[in-house]
């Protein structure tokens, strides 16, 4: 029995790291009978048959994480990537992503890029600081920031995500010079050029791995993880400290509710009405939308 992770799966074929080897592998047929189905980072336990065409995996250890598109799990940080021009920034595809990151336990990175165009980032940068997160500006002619970047991948599994043309490639350029991404492509250095299969994989670098290609849909990330009303609150990592002081905290919505401690928060400053905002249309989003129904 050899400890490993998974680091690509296409196929129904799971290739394990172990060490300094990988190993081709099939999942055994109880995880089908237990609908479970292993993931791109899984831990997992494998038998390794001398001479036999695969390998089986017998076990996936506990996941701290798991994600439905891309399908992968146990990340440690998740980098949203926000140019500051050409895609403007959205602080609410932001808030969106942070909020999925926070309730998978995943800790989220904000990345701004191409401030080298435009100051208009360093209102934002305060408000994501203010809020308890890591920010890092990054100059995409200069290479200004990747080193910060870098520094955070260490010894990490990391995702990045963002919308198509916020410099995913370019970032990754500057802090791996030697993979030579065409920018606007994905790179077949990383899994799976433009037109092949889409699978997931993990790109190792740094003691720790980037998953997946550089970048996933935002929306596709939307779309997959829900998070439902009662939970969303808590996925403001600023709102925390007012939950239990709201007047009606068992069913304040944190809207505009009377003795919301929440909203109260908002006209004193101490939480931000952009942060805010995006909370009401996220709610608002998904406040008709029944537990059962996600199932």
């Amino acid at each position: 029995m050899i400890k490993g992770k998974i680091i690509k799966g296409i196929g129904g074929f799971y290739y394990v790291e172990s060490a300094d080897s990988v190993y081709e592998c099939k999942a055994r047929g109880s995880f089908r009978n237990q609908k479970i189905t292993p993931l791109v980072g899984d831990n997992v336990e494998i038998t390794v048959y001398e001479g036999e065409q695969y390998n089986s995996i017998d076990k996936i250890l506990p996941r701290k994480n798991s994600l439905i598109r891309p399908p992968l799990a146990n990340i440690d940080r998740l980098f949203i990537i926000s140019s500051v021009v050409d895609p403007k920034l959205n602080p609410l595809i932001i808030d969106k992503l942070i909020a999925i990151a926070e309730y998978k336990e995943i800790e989220p990175v904000v990345v701004f890029t191409k401030t080298d165009l435009d100051s208009s980032y360093k209102e934002y940068e305060e408000i994501y600081k203010n809020a308890g997160f890591k920010v890092v500006v990054c100059d995409n002619t200069s290479g200004g920031g990747a080193d910060e970047v870098k520094a955070l991948l260490k010894d990490k599994v990391c995702a990045f995500t963002g919308n198509t043309g916020v410099g995913k490639s370019t970032l990754l350029n500057n802090i791996f010079p030697d993979l030579s991404l065409e920018t606007g492509e994905t790179s077949k250095k990383l899994g799976r050029g433009r037109h092949t299969t889409r699978h997931c994989e993990l790109f190792k670098t740094d003691g720790g791995y980037i998953a997946d290609t550089p970048g996933f849909s935002s929306l596709d990330f939307e779309r997959c993880e829900r998070i439902l009303k009662d939970d969303l609150p808590y996925c403001f990592r600023e709102f925390r400290q007012y939950l239990d002081m709201c007047k009606f905290s068992t069913n304040c919505s944190h809207i505009n509710d009377k003795g919301c401690a929440v909203a109260e928060a908002v006209k004193e400053g101490k939480i931000s009405v952009s942060r805010h905002n995006s909370y009401v249309q996220m709610y608002n989003d998904v406040k008709d939308i029944k537990e059962w129904q996600t199932k």
